[in-house]
């Protein structure tokens, strides 16, 4: 038997310590965490039988594997493509200060107000079902005009906006709701369902102000982070779309949205 040099089992357990990790993160504080509890339980059982010559539960255990991975591939096809989706994203596409002042800006002023609001980031992953869903708008991104589509006299009030290479493109748009019960207490309404629906379905980043008590949260890959004030919001969401400005990506600096660098 061929003995691999020292250097590739290091790196092949670099890869597979990795990978690992990636999938306990991914899964981590959603309805996949306790599949893959089950699983792991299962595997268990399999490895347990196989020693001690079960061969009626391990021929079961056999045939019910196929079936298995059909069956949780339906079941979890928004969390493989969300998934997917994550996997090749390139990071190419920085959304501007600019626009993330006027949405924060918007936010705290809907928060003070506490009028409901649901803004959502479109990045890798296109929106285009759900932007037809609402009315078009496709215009510039102001604090005025985010405030003024949510509030209640609005006949765009209801509904998520959507934000499409650093524009406002529609407004009343009709979002997935998302089927993670245990993560909403009573406090959190149907705003936030939609926004970690529509995380869980795509790499969008929503912000959710709250009607009824004004905090305002962000939803993204599937997970709500509750409660931010000003400084918190644009920390977070300067995180999620500045991450990989340290390596240099390139990225095309005749977009729309960063227009506003050449006047500063």
């Amino acid at each position: 038997m061929q003995i691999l040099p020292y250097w590739k089992i290091v790196v092949e357990i670099a890869i597979l310590w990795y990978v690992i990790y990636m999938i306990f993160l991914f899964v981590k504080g959603t309805r996949s965490e306790q599949l893959l509890k089950g699983l792991l339980v299962l595997g268990a059982i399999f490895f347990v039988t196989q020693q001690l010559g079960l061969y009626a539960i391990i021929w079961v255990l056999t045939r019910l594997i196929p079936i298995s991975i059909i069956t949780l591939v339906i079941i979890f096809q928004p969390e493989l493509r969300r998934g997917l989706a994550q996997l090749g994203q390139l990071g190419i596409h920085q959304t501007s200060v600019e626009l993330i002042e006027e949405i924060v800006g918007a936010s705290a002023s809907l928060s003070r107000l506490k009028v409901g609001a649901l803004i959502v980031i479109e990045r890798e992953v296109g929106l285009k079902g759900y932007i037809e869903s609402g009315t078009p708008i496709d215009a510039k991104v102001t604090n005025y005009l985010l405030t003024s589509i949510f509030i209640p006299q609005s006949p765009l009030h209801d509904g998520a906006v959507v934000i499409q290479d650093g524009r406002l493109v529609a407004a009343g748009c009709v979002l997935p709701l998302s089927e993670e019960e245990k993560m909403f207490p009573r406090s959190l309404g149907m705003r936030h369902r939609a926004a970690v629906g529509i995380s869980e379905e795509t790499d969008a980043v929503c912000v959710v102000v709250s009607e009824e008590t004004g905090a305002v949260s962000v939803a993204h890959a599937g997970k709500l982070t509750h409660g931010l004030d000003e400084e918190a919001l644009v920390k977070t969401l300067k995180n999620l779309f500045y991450r990989l400005e340290k390596r240099k990506v390139p990225f095309n600096l005749k977009a729309p949205f960063l227009k506003h660098g050449k006047n500063r």
